[in-house]
């Protein structure tokens, strides 16, 4: 699976490793369906007025469309976390209903 990080310079240098081992730990079981995967990190502002950290993962998925999914939240590792589990959960439907017959 080809894991392409885009983030600000130094958000993606502390953090692309990770982001990488987290996204093959979340997918390992459907890995072979996603042959590219790619994580959007950017700062948003809040409505409460703090920024927040936007993540947004976007699964190339073999057969049927592209899996995304965004979370936000106040720190990079928080917001990471939530939108891997959210495609993970999202990828794992699609195969149900796709390949499940």
């Amino acid at each position: 699976m080809e894991v392409l990080v885009e983030a600000p310079r130094r958000t993606a240098d502390r953090l692309s490793n990770a982001i990488r081992a987290r996204l093959r730990f979340v997918l390992r079981r459907l890995a072979w369906l996603v042959p590219r995967a790619v994580v959007r990190l950017s700062e948003v502002e809040r409505d409460a007025g703090g920024a927040g950290k936007r993540c947004e993962v976007r699964l190339n998925v073999v057969g049927t469309g592209d899996v995304v999914v965004a979370a936000t939240s106040r720190d990079w590792l928080q917001s990471i976390d939530d939108a891997l589990k959210g495609a993970a959960r999202r990828l794992e439907r699609k195969y149900r209903r796709v390949y499940a017959d």
